[in-house]
């Protein structure tokens, strides 16, 4: 059954995103808030199959500890959910990824009209000062940046090591750094086909504020995120 759930959900997936993904085209021409809108609207309508097809919902908590004003989150990454469910977390997030995804037709054209911030992960120090600088155009703008510090997504109970862009991130922007943990690799695998029935749950942790110095900041968001991480049913 979890198969056959999982095969109908993955065909309107991608079957009703090809659609809006030609639909939307208009949407190039508007504000970008037309089109942050637009990418709220196609999520919710995933995530309504994901629990009704799929039989996998989903739960935040903590989010009473999200900051008034600006802030940058920095999120574990197990599956591709995690690339969704932010846009229901906060009004208008802008992810922090790898610049060859906006060179995906039509969906690489959304993500840079949403406002995303892409990076060459091979241009060394000239990535981090993009990166810096499109953090903070973002945040002038309203938007949120997500930062998954890893870099990649990880399997439940796996660890990689937090690269040092989060910590220069944390220093320059001179905003909390609200850490979130999940279990989303439990239900949605990183490379699998099977979406198992279940809940997932996002948490808020509670913000760093700024003024740490960076190896101990990184130290503190690495360990509140996975010790958080193995609470919420992770092994290892």
């Amino acid at each position: 059954m979890t198969t056959l759930r999982s095969l109908l959900f993955n065909l309107i997936f991608f079957g009703l995103t090809t659609v809006l993904s030609v639909f939307y085209l208009p949407f190039l021409l508007l504000p970008r808030k037309a089109m942050v809108a637009g990418a709220r609207l196609w999520i919710r309508l995933m995530l309504w199959f994901l629990k009704w097809v799929a039989g996998l919902s989903h739960e935040f908590r903590g989010i009473e500890r999200l900051p008034q004003g600006p802030f940058l989150i920095a999120a574990k990454h197990q599956s591709a959910w995690d690339t969704l469910i932010f846009h229901l977390l906060v009004p208008d997030p802008a992810f922090i990824l790898k610049k060859e995804l906006l060179s995906i037709p039509l969906f690489g054209w959304y993500l840079a009209h949403h406002g995303m911030i892409a990076i060459d992960r091979k241009a060394g120090a000239g990535a981090l000062k993009k990166m810096l600088k499109g953090a903070q155009a973002a945040l002038d703008r309203g938007s949120i940046p997500v930062v998954f510090p890893e870099g990649t997504r990880t399997a439940p109970g796996d660890h990689l090591p937090y690269h040092p862009g989060i910590a220069a991130l944390y220093a320059d922007l001179n905003v909390p750094v609200v850490p979130v943990a999940l279990n989303s690799g439990l239900f949605w695998r990183r490379k699998g086909f099977l979406k198992h029935p279940g809940r997932i749950v996002l948490e808020v942790l509670d913000p760093i504020e700024p003024g740490m110095d960076r190896r101990a900041f990184l130290a503190c968001l690495k360990q509140r995120i996975e010790e958080a991480c193995q609470r919420l049913g992770n092994p290892g």
